[in-house]
């Protein structure tokens, strides 16, 4: 599987032998088709705009109410100024596309799609991923779902995978029982935002007692520029069930700025599980702003995997509501910073019901003059018990130019908890770096085993597939990064 990156471009001989990474190409998801859209929203956001979403979608009355709520508040509420307030004051709302799409329908066969948009996936191992190893898979391309589609024997089980405009079509009386009720329109600007124009996205609702054997995958693409991509993702587990949902994503590089501002939320009822896995590599001209949240009822559990490398800021803090007695909620992130980026993330857990556990564990890398920042909040209130939280933070500095902060807020009330807190930063070794040398590695070789040597062990989580391409994306952001 290559979810994010195509292995086999043709290097040198002689560069190959120098640099065994020459062979993966660095700017694998740096490409861009020209393609007639069918609809096109225009530029700046209005009320004008959400209607022709709204209409073009043939959306239910209900729907459009919800959207133009949404832009009221967001038009209302005010730009985050409590951190990443530079970098978010170079959005141009006024500039940015906020739909487009060459039709309405995803296909349903890889023969069916559209050939500008089938090179694209083509050329992102979409479909091979698809043949080895996906239960289902949903190709997004720009605003909408190009290509969806969910093995026979999946769908028999009764487990439903569809984008979030087929699903609010097709399964309303399931879809809107959870939709916007996990994360409120309100919750920020940028949910607010997104709760007014989303398109794509996926649904998937996973019936009792069924357990998905293989993952279920998304691949959210944007290929024009100027654009803005909101997709809305919502995951129901219905007691007893498990899913594993795998997204990947990337974009090719502008000069001018990009948009992604996605929602997702996951519902897991009484004794479900749901493992997110997240691994983006977005060029550095895009704004990566998502809200992430779930909540896990009793006895259930809730795991986000989430990798963050690329873009120009993330700002992105998947948590857990943890609602049901004995829950469970875990975060593991890695996020690697290279230069003129800052990958803002952290996690949430909130702790609402007795004997409630939470793990976090985040690894930041910075690289050159890159800068990483976890952002925490734990909380357990007092009229709770047995309790337990474990929050691990581990930032590593490659540059003494490079930069990491971290603030961990962790909020116990209450004597009946167990409660653990573990900081470290830490520095490339010089002398680890010479002795690798000496020992035949060139210095970029050397830095990226000391990088893969720092998250190994968050690495082992990722399903196989993606701890490998994890490997090579950090081998790759790593070459001339020294110095």
């Amino acid at each position: 599987m290559k979810p994010l990156s195509d292995t086999l471009s043709a290097p040198d001989t002689d560069e190959a032998a120098a640099n065994p990474v020459v062979g993966i190409d660095q700017t694998k998801g740096d490409f861009q088709y020209k393609v007639a859209y069918e609809f096109d929203a225009g530029t700046g956001l209005s009320e004008k705009t959400v209607r022709y979403i709204s209409s073009v979608k043939k959306e239910a009355p209900w729907i459009l109410e919800f959207r133009l709520n949404a832009l009221k508040k967001f038009l209302s509420m005010p730009m985050p100024t409590h951190w990443a307030t530079k970098d978010l004051e170079n959005i141009n709302f006024d500039k940015i596309r906020y739909y487009l799409a060459s039709g309405q329908k995803p296909k349903r066969t890889w023969d069916e799609v559209p050939a500008d948009i089938k090179r694209t996936f083509e050329r992102l191992g979409i479909p091979e991923q698809e043949r080895k190893f996906l239960a289902g898979v949903e190709a997004q391309f720009d605003s909408e779902a190009a290509y969806s589609n969910i093995k026979e024997i999946v769908a028999k089980q009764g487990v439903i995978f569809a984008n979030s405009t087929e699903a609010l079509r097709e399964h309303p009386e399931i879809f809107r029982k959870f939709f916007g009720k996990v994360i409120p329109t309100g919750d920020n600007k940028f949910s607010a935002l997104n709760s007014a124009v989303f398109s794509g996205g996926s649904f998937i609702y996973v019936p009792k007692g069924v357990k998905v054997a293989q993952p279920l995958q998304a691949y959210f693409r944007i290929n024009a520029e100027n654009f803005g991509q909101f997709e809305r993702t919502l995951i129901i587990c219905d007691e007893g069930a498990e899913v594993v949902y795998m997204e990947g994503c990337t974009a090719p590089k502008f000069s001018t700025s990009t948009l992604h501002s996605a929602v997702v939320e996951l519902v897991a009822l009484k004794g479900a599980k749901i493992q997110y896995i997240t691994v983006q590599n977005w060029a550095n001209n895009v704004f990566n702003l998502v809200t992430k949240r779930g909540v896990a009822h009793e006895e259930a559990e809730i795991k986000w995997i989430d990798c963050n490398i690329g873009s120009r800021l993330t700002m992105k803090y998947p948590g857990v509501v943890l609602k049901g007695r004995k829950a469970r909620g875990e975060v593991l992130s890695i996020a690697l910073a290279n230069d003129g980026q800052h990958q803002d993330t952290g996690a949430k857990m909130i702790h609402a019901a007795d004997e409630t556990t939470s793990n976090i564990i985040a690894k930041s890398i910075s690289v050159g003059q890159g800068r990483s920042t976890y952002r925490g909040v734990v909380h357990i209130p007092k009229h709770l018990k047995g309790c337990k939280n474990n929050t691990e933070c581990d930032a590593l500095l490659i540059n003494s130019n490079s930069r990491t902060d971290t603030y961990p807020a962790i909020s116990v009330r209450g004597d009946r908890h167990a409660v653990q807190h573990e900081a470290s930063v830490s520095k490339v070794s010089a002398d680890q770096i010479f002795y690798m040398q000496s020992r035949g590695l060139t210095e970029g070789q050397a830095m990226s085993l000391s990088v893969n040597g720092f998250i190994n062990d968050l690495a082992r989580q990722f399903p196989m597939e993606y701890s490998v391409e994890l490997k090579r994306l950090i081998d790759l952001e790593m070459e001339g990064s020294v110095g």
